[in-house]
């Protein structure tokens, strides 16, 4: 898993440069992870480069539909307001709630651990509480129940 958080990890790098520069756009998919010459880009694995463009486009692809989500749940701090590390972790994490495969957990834990690495002591409480209230009230874990009818 180490793979995955080092893409997740290039992909906020590359969402907060793109949102920074004012150009977060569908329109501004950069080639390389922002900061990343072609040589480093070259040295990554391949599932950190796919996994992490991945998170980048998608996010920037659903920029609108995440944003409105976050606005709903960010009652007391408008979006344009909220650190703009902070802003894109959970942009990237709603978009993996959206439209990943990654249990809501593991979702939720990693965008902690990234905003305990990136960002201020305080703010992944925020994080984690707007995350977990989604995710419970839009995207509730599905137990798997299995029909004792069938066995014989």
């Amino acid at each position: 898993m180490k793979t995955r958080h080092k893409a997740r990890e290039l992909a906020l790098q590359t969402l907060y440069a793109l949102d920074f520069n004012g150009i977060f756009s569908s329109e501004n998919i950069p080639e390389y992870f922002s900061g990343s010459t072609e040589e480093e880009y070259n040295q990554l694995e391949d599932d950190v480069k796919i996994y992490g463009m991945y998170l980048v486009k998608g996010t920037l692809e659903n920029i609108a539909q995440i944003d409105e989500l976050i606005s709903k749940y960010s009652l007391n701090r408008p979006i344009e307001r909220i650190d703009i590390v902070d802003r894109n972790i959970l942009r990237m994490s709603v978009y993996c709630l959206m439209f990943g495969d990654i249990h809501p957990h593991i979702i939720i834990d990693e965008a902690v651990k990234l905003s305990q690495d990136f960002s201020t002591e305080v703010n992944y409480k925020f994080i984690n509480g707007i995350l977990d209230t989604m995710q419970k009230q839009l995207f509730p874990i599905q137990e798997k129940h299995t029909d004792d009818s069938f066995k014989n």
